[in-house]
């Protein structure tokens, strides 16, 4: 979406941005590092919910309920960015509108390949 619209929208550049404002004797090494394990923890934890639910029988993996979880985790994506941007002193600059709506088709192919690999992985667990 960066590209297409020529615009920043990498979630790591941000909050590498964010943690750097509020902290920035971080040598660049460190910053990059922390903007990059933000963003990794939090798709660790969007996946641990995909797959909690799974395990628990709350919802089957299908391609459908991934397009729906992706949805949904693209409405809490975008609260939890407005949120955070509102609370930093020095959010960066950037078009917030876009960078919110570009949130949940991110957050659909990231539940959707999420969906698909779980049902690989449980298909193989079967086999074995």
């Amino acid at each position: 979406m960066s590209l297409l619209l020529n615009e920043n929208y990498r979630e790591p550049e941000h909050l590498e941005t964010l943690i750097a404002r509020l902290a920035p004797g971080l040598s660049v090494h460190a910053k990059k590092i922390a903007g990059w394990g933000a963003h990794y923890a939090m798709g660790l934890v969007f996946a641990a919910v995909y797959v909690e639910l799974w395990e628990a029988k709350k919802i089957k993996p299908t391609l459908k309920n991934g397009l729906i979880l992706g949805a949904l985790s693209g409405l809490l994506g975008l609260l939890i960015w407005k949120g955070t941007f509102k609370a930093h002193p020095l959010p960066p600059w950037l078009n917030y509108d876009h960078f919110y709506l570009q949130r949940i088709p991110a957050h659909i192919i990231f539940a959707v390949i999420a969906t698909l690999a779980y049902r690989q992985i449980d298909k193989t667990d079967k086999r074995i």
